[in-house]
């Protein structure tokens, strides 16, 4: 991430030639423009994406079709970001006006406990490239076979299709295999290739697939990926012989998930897996499947917000609405007023995510209780004009847990390429109020990929704790708490309003939590409102890697101006200065107009895209 490390107090001095001209551009134009349409609009975090959602528009699709298109199509695209075998969770609102969740969460193979990894000693290329690495004990590796779940994009994407899609398998996923036979590599890829060459050498099969001619594919080359185009065709196949059988279409998909986790290629991971040191077996593909949850909601201004349950950060964005709906003035959009407040709520929701959340399966916790209005008003009495500088989570009925942050988290360095490489975005709707929104992620490169599936594991895992008693500590067959986070709101009579989601791990919700406020509060369009300057509160334990704490940093985008990062410093923020856009997440919206027209936008950074028809 490109920032300026500027603290706006004592280095003011230093700031504000630089600043000041900036703040002379404070109104500089978008640098995009939010695209219309009266039939679909979707928004995710490419070119590639897009395009393959807007196909299946073409061809009939609804957006729940497109979703599943545009979410396949980049698990070919953006590896950089996501790819086969990760994570998508998703959140669906259908034409009758029903909103369901489902859990693209993979579950920790069942033979993995929290001791085998306490007393794991670390291998070269999992965490490090460096031999002070090897013989560290009681850390998650960051990437290799261990932390790999059970891939859980693939059932979220097929059971979305089959209980809320129209089309078949093999039409959404033409897209996904014309890519595997070859696209283009644009820049960011090129890099993240490049960038990975020391690991995919350590992995016969990554090197095989990354470095087809012992190197890696560079900016403007076609990427090949013939075993992963196989892998897909096959699934298809399935289907195509299900519907020769008799079979109607829902019984087709479930043929295709039966190959993917029951039959062929569960058998390649079990074996690749046995084979390599890995903890995933057979058992664990064929027990798995993608849960169809109710959401967790809240009512905000007249609009209803829809997240994914405690398995996610999601119920965070909830539980900080709660807490900003106490307060009944309207600051001025990023006034130093604006940004206190939301950095202080978010505080409060932080501390509670990082204390209680967790795979609610393996917990008796009363996660609800978190999101009672009478809590957020509690909650809201410890915000003063004052930043905090404690963690303070609340309680569950009375009961108060310990904290990640009584641990010494963050004390080995990972190594620049083994961190966590982000996520990416896919969202829709259609002209009959069908949406779509969609979290994609894991799986990014540096990946092992499985045998000769093509398909690239997940390091996820890293998400578990190794705190022994805490809710979210590693076991056999749970779901990590991740940070994957869409977003979908509706207005008061239940017509759609919005979806929007983003990458940008822990940052997620509090990137969501501006967009929304710009576009919903203060009548941003869908491009502006994404691309206007945010700040990002890093007072939370980070959900991956080290998990380090950095106790009330607060980061600016330039474009706020100078004296409003002044005056946080003089309310006790540790407040620094980065670059515009630099600010670790990378938002998509669409926007429901009043008169029906679907409004997309997507931020500049990381290329997002967004079209409409």
């Amino acid at each position: 991430m490109s920032r300026k490390k500027l603290l706006f107090g004592a280095a003011a001095s230093v700031a504000i030639a630089s600043v000041t001209l900036f703040a002379q551009s404070r109104r500089e134009p978008l640098l995009r423009q939010a695209v219309r349409g009266a039939n679909m609009a979707v928004a995710a975090g490419s070119d590639y994406a897009t395009d393959a959602g807007m196909k299946l528009s073409v061809a009939g699709g609804n957006a729940v079709d497109v979703g599943v298109a545009t979410l396949f199509a980049a698990s070919v695209t953006e590896l950089s970001h996501f790819g086969m075998g990760g994570e998508a969770p998703i959140l669906i609102r259908t034409k009758d006006g029903k909103v369901y969740s489902i859990a693209g969460v993979g579950t920790m193979p069942k033979a993995a406990t929290a001791d085998f990894f306490r007393k794991h000693e670390l291998k070269y290329g999992e965490v490090t490239f460096e031999n002070d690495g090897k013989g560290l004990k009681g850390v998650m590796p960051n990437s290799g076979i261990l932390p790999a779940l059970v891939p859980g994009m693939v059932d979220a994407g097929l059971v979305a299709l089959k209980e809320f899609g129209t089309k078949s398998f093999a039409e959404v996923i033409a897209p996904a295999i014309e890519h595997a036979d070859g696209y283009v590599v644009d820049d960011m890829r090129a890099r993240a290739f490049a960038n990975s060459v020391e690991f995919f050498n350590l992995w016969p099969t990554s090197k095989a697939h990354f470095l087809p001619n012992g190197c890696a594919p560079k900016l403007g080359e076609v990427f090949r990926q013939p075993t992963l185009a196989a892998t897909l065709r096959a699934m298809a196949d399935a289907e195509k012989k299900a519907l020769a059988s008799g079979k109607n279409r829902k019984a087709a998909i479930d043929a295709v998930r039966d190959y993917f986790y029951r039959g062929e290629i569960a058998k390649k991971i079990d074996a690749f897996s046995k084979a390599n040191g890995g903890l995933i077996r057979y058992e664990d593909m064929a027990d798995f499947h993608a849960d169809v949850e109710e959401p967790v909601s809240t009512t905000f201004h007249g609009y209803t917000v829809y997240k994914p349950g405690f398995w996610s950060q999601g119920p965070d964005l909830i539980q900080t609405l709660n807490i900003l709906d106490t307060f009944t003035d309207k600051p001025a959009l990023n006034s130093a007023d604006y940004i206190h407040r939301q950095v202080e709520a978010l505080k409060l929701a932080y501390a509670d995510r990082d204390t209680f959340y967790a795979d609610p399966k393996f917990s008796k916790l009363n996660f609800k209780s978190l999101l009672s209005r009478e809590y957020a008003k509690d909650r809201a009495k410890l915000i003063t004009a004052r930043a905090s500088m404690q963690f303070q989570p609340g309680s569950i009925d009375g009961k108060t847990l310990p904290h990640p942050t009584t641990e010494n988290l963050a004390h080995y360095k990972i190594d620049d390429v083994l961190i966590s490489h982000d996520t990416t975005c896919v969202n829709a709707i259609d002209k009959d109020g069908v949406m779509f929104s969609a979290t994609p992620s894991g799986a990014w490169t540096p990946a092992v990929i499985a045998g000769d599936t093509g398909i690239p594991l997940t390091q996820r895992a890293q998400s578990f704790v190794l705190i022994p008693g805490h809710p979210n500590e590693l076991a056999g067959g749970k779901r990590p708490r991740v940070t994957l986070s869409p977003t979908l709101v509706t207005k008061a009579d239940g017509s759609p309003a919005f979806v929007l989601s983003t990458p940008g791990a822990d940052v997620q919700d509090q990137a969501l939590l501006q967009v929304l406020f710009n576009a919903m509060e203060y009548g941003l369009d869908a491009q502006a409102a994404v691309e206007n300057p945010r700040y990002q509160t890093r007072h939370l334990v980070a959900s991956l890697d080290n998990h380090a704490w950095n106790i009330n940093s607060l980061w600016l985008d330039e474009r706020i101006p100078l004296d409003v990062g002044q005056e946080l410093v003089r309310r006790g923020h540790e407040a620094a200065q980065m670059s515009k856009y630099s600010n670790g997440s990378a938002p998509v919206m669409i926007k429901v107009l009043p008169n029906g027209v679907l409004e997309a936008g997507a931020d500049p950074y990381y290329n997002r895209s967004a079209r409409a028809r």
